[in-house]
């Protein structure tokens, strides 16, 4: 069924069809429309779910938790402060291999307080055990849902999933989207089953503690299997292209990259943008090409270096900044190239911050800047360090207050 649906209400969809028991909610912008949808899908009988209005994000995801390891499938959502609230159950999420599927409405982070999207919330905690996704549209967003419990299911993978989406830019956006039919979905997405729950016929110990002498087999198992789940993420895109006709390209994305000599590298919505500019600039002669990165964890090292070992130079574009360093995106992929044995100059360009509009233009300047050779900052700011008309920040620590 071809529907006219935000990001947040694709996704919402996509959990409809993917049946979980337990809805765990805490609003907070620009994610609210997601559980609001989801409420009113158990309220109408659409969706058969425990929905549970809990005090706060933390809550949020230890009431997942606690779902989880009773054996059922579970969803919660959140953004931005509420994702950072989160940062100690996300670990304990992990460590205790709960396949939780979460969706976080990708928003900047305080202070200064703002409401807009940027990647900051879910870049900063890519260390903390959980598969990382990042759509690039509404379609995507309602097919990850699905996709996102099959993959964190599987048995060589038993991990949580955090799938993210553009606040704004994609919650907030109307499409046209295909809503696969339920019984289209089940063919998909079995019931879940797993052993890793409270049983009393066959207790297991959850929520142990480990000393140093074990502690590393579990933090090693974990990172096994986080590796494992690239080959499953290829696995379930088969299988959901051959239930729904829609295939998707596995941890990345490579446009036009055969033989592209100065590539950006980019994740999220701007990849439209990007993609784009890199159709005209080949119009005009110039062999450009992109690089769309799908996943963050696991991170396609092999993949992007293939895609890359053309190159005469990189650029990273991201809505991120991993302050007095570069980019985490850029860090990343300066190490799947480093990694590779691949000689090819990397520069961060950040932008998107607090929502702030990523232009064509300034596209056109990282594919400029890219030709102009590679000498330059390692880390440039659009609309600040670039020749573009900007209001002055503060330049020093007493300027940074609020002045009338």
């Amino acid at each position: 069924m071809r529907r006219f649906l935000s990001g947040d209400e694709a996704f919402a969809e996509g959990v409809r069809l993917a049946r979980p028991h337990v809805v765990s909610a805490y609003p907070i912008t620009p994610q609210t429309v997601v559980v609001e949808r989801l409420s009113e899908m158990v309220e109408d009988g659409s969706l058969a779910a425990e929905y549970v209005h809990v005090e706060s994000e933390h809550s949020a995801l230890a009431c997942a938790l606690g779902a989880a390891a009773t054996g059922a499938r579970t969803f919660t959502a959140t953004s931005s402060q509420g994702l950072l609230y989160m940062a100690e159950v996300l670990t304990y999420a992990a460590g205790g291999r709960f396949p939780i599927v979460m969706m976080n409405a990708n928003r900047s982070t305080a202070l200064p307080w703002n409401i807009y999207g940027d990647q900051r919330d879910s870049l900063a905690l890519l260390d903390h055990g959980w598969i990382q996704a990042y759509a690039q549209d509404n379609q995507e967003a309602l097919d990850l849902a699905l996709m996102a419990y099959a993959i964190a299911e599987d048995s060589r993978v038993m991990t949580p999933f955090m799938a993210s989406l553009d606040g704004f830019a994609l919650t907030h956006t109307y499409e046209a989207v295909d809503v696969p039919e339920p019984p289209e979905a089940d063919a998909f997405l079995p019931p879940y089953r797993t052993a890793n729950r409270f049983d009393f016929e066959n207790p297991v110990n959850m929520g142990y503690s480990a000393g140093p002498e074990y502690n590393r087999y579990f933090k090693y198992w974990a990172h096994r299997d986080m590796q494992a789940a690239a080959q499953v993420i290829g696995e379930v895109e088969d299988r959901f292209a051959s239930v729904f006709g829609r295939r998707y390209p596995g941890l990345l994305e490579a446009y036009r990259t055969d033989d592209a000599e100065f590539v950006v590298v980019t994740l999220g919505s701007v990849a439209g943008l990007v993609r784009h500019e890199v159709d005209r600039l080949r119009e005009a002669g110039v062999r450009a090409g992109m690089v769309r990165l799908r996943y963050l964890r696991p991170f396609p090292y092999e993949g992007l270096a293939q895609a890359l070992a053309g190159a005469k130079a990189v650029a990273v574009l991201e809505k991120d900044v991993s302050f007095g360093a570069e980019g985490t995106v850029h860090t990343n992929v300066a190490s799947a190239l480093h990694r590779a044995g691949l000689a090819v100059p990397v520069r961060g360009f950040v932008g998107g911050l607090g929502g702030d509009d990523i232009t064509a233009e300034q596209v056109r300047g990282i594919f400029a800047r890219l030709q102009e050779g590679p000498e330059g900052p390692a880390v440039t700011f659009l609309g600040i360090d670039e020749a573009a008309p900007s209001p002055r920040g503060p330049s020093t620590h007493e300027e940074s207050g609020v002045r009338q």
